[in-house]
């Protein structure tokens, strides 16, 4: 079969960028120009550049055209580790971790090394987890809104995998995943491996368009909605309960399965006195627990090392997504999950989850105090800022003054699901020790500052 005619055109054009004949930073031509200079239709023209942007080639930034990349190497998935000097801070990833952790690491493991079945940990363990592990979850799950019987949930080696799981489970390459405009980054890795069609749908400061997102399941066939209603990354929105609700009843109108991301919804718990905040809504799933997908681990709350991940499932996925994580790992790791679980039990998750609220404010003061005046977006419980850029500043070209700085950042490309990029980057604030915040957010500023118009 011949390929559509527009590919000539694709190929052209990754020709001309990989060759330097069209140098980083080249604006070319616009959506209409485009189509009348070679004679195509404008969505014919829209899906060249949309190529070019997943192939990391070009970048389009609204209001300004789709240029040419530079190749920064701070505007992917995982951020180039290698700086030009020594690193000042990591602003790319968040790795948070508490005091004593360690200490709590060996205690664990000599209680493991005691218990009267050691050898039971070195056993292959069923694809999902045993039973008992699964109910400890569903014991979690509780305090958190999700309300499943341990059946529902399976045991997965982190969010990640908990999320390959279930779009196994419940999409075919070719199907339409919608998703915010600005989303988790590992959506985009999970969705080209599935070979599926991510349909951005436009956010707002207080959420997605649901308005949007309606329309697109009226003009697509949406097989599912990934969302992360609470805490989201990177804009650390927490919807409302009117929003679940309408997004629940889209989902239910249009057959979709909705896919709840509730990574960092440990944060946006009430903090304790002296001003105890508003309780968090109820999660998606308990609106539409027929229909939803609850996904999540312990890396953000816990420690990013110990990759340890849930999935709940809906009755009627329970099998094709058990027969995903049979195909993927075969079974469930039983040292981690032993570790785990135990600390689901013990209290342990629960004393570091309150630990890291306290952290992550005091992270959002300092944020907020050094970069004031600034163009910022986020919870004020959250590990993630969202920091818009001023016109004149490319989020790549400022990545790469920054990492001559010795300061690691995401820039947007990371983020942006659609054919347009915000001039913007993501700051992660977990990583650094707290005494180094402030300091290299100052020094992330005068380096901003000092990028002429």
């Amino acid at each position: 079969m011949r390929p559509p005619a527009y590919k000539a055109i694709v190929d052209e054009y990754a020709t001309a960028i990989r060759s330097g004949t069209l140098p980083a930073g080249t604006r070319l031509p616009t959506h209409r120009a485009l189509a009348r200079e070679r004679r195509i239709a404008l969505a014919t023209a829209t899906r060249v550049y949309a190529e070019l942007a997943a192939a990391g080639l070009v970048v389009g930034e609204q209001g300004r055209g789709t240029f040419v990349k530079v190749r920064s190497g701070y505007d992917g998935i995982e951020p180039s580790r290698d700086l030009p000097v020594p690193r000042v801070a990591d602003l790319s990833f968040n790795q948070p971790l508490a005091p004593g952790q360690g200490d709590q690491l060996r205690q664990a493991l000599r209680a493991l090394a005691a218990s009267g079945d050691a050898e039971a940990l070195l056993r292959q363990q069923p694809p999902g987890g045993h039973r008992h592990d699964r109910a400890a979850v569903a014991r979690y799950l509780l305090d958190r809104g999700v309300d499943t019987a341990p059946e529902n949930v399976l045991l997965t080696s982190g969010a990640q995998q908990a999320l390959d799981c279930v779009l196994r489970a419940l999409t075919r390459p070719g199907d339409v995943l919608a998703v915010d405009a600005l989303s988790y980054p590992g959506i985009k890795l999970l969705a080209g491996a599935h070979g599926l069609d991510l349909a951005p749908v436009p956010v707002t400061p207080a959420g997605p368009d649901l308005d949007a997102l309606d329309r697109l399941c009226r003009t697509r066939p949406v097989r599912a909605v990934y969302t992360i209603p609470t805490v989201h990354n990177p804009l650390g929105w927490v919807l409302d309960r009117a929003q679940r609700e309408r997004l629940a009843g889209i989902a239910t109108e249009h057959g979709c399965t909705l896919i709840e991301d509730g990574t960092y919804a440990f944060l946006a718990e009430p903090a304790p006195a002296p001003a105890p905040a508003a309780p968090v809504p109820a999660p998606l799933h308990a609106h539409a627990p027929e229909r939803t997908c609850y996904v999540a681990g312990l890396s953000k709350n816990v420690a990013t090392g110990l990759r340890f991940g849930f999935a709940v499932v809906p009755g009627r996925h329970v099998r094709a997504a058990t027969a995903s994580l049979r195909a993927a790992a075969w079974g469930s790791p039983g040292l981690v999950t032993a570790l785990a679980t135990g600390w689901l039990a013990d209290g342990t998750v629960a004393r570091l989850e309150e630990q890291r609220r306290a952290d992550a404010a005091a992270r959002q003061r300092i944020a907020r105090t050094a970069l004031a005046g600034l163009d910022l977006t986020g919870h004020p419980t959250s590990y993630t800022l969202w920091l818009t850029l001023e016109p004149h500043q490319r989020p790549a070209h400022a990545a790469a003054l920054l990492a001559a700085a010795g300061i690691l950042v995401s820039t947007s490309d990371a983020f942006s699901t659609g054919p347009h990029t915000p001039a913007a980057l993501r700051l992660a604030l977990a990583t650094p020790p707290l005494p180094a915040l402030a300091p290299a957010l100052a020094l992330l500023r005068r380096t901003l500052d000092s990028i002429a118009p």
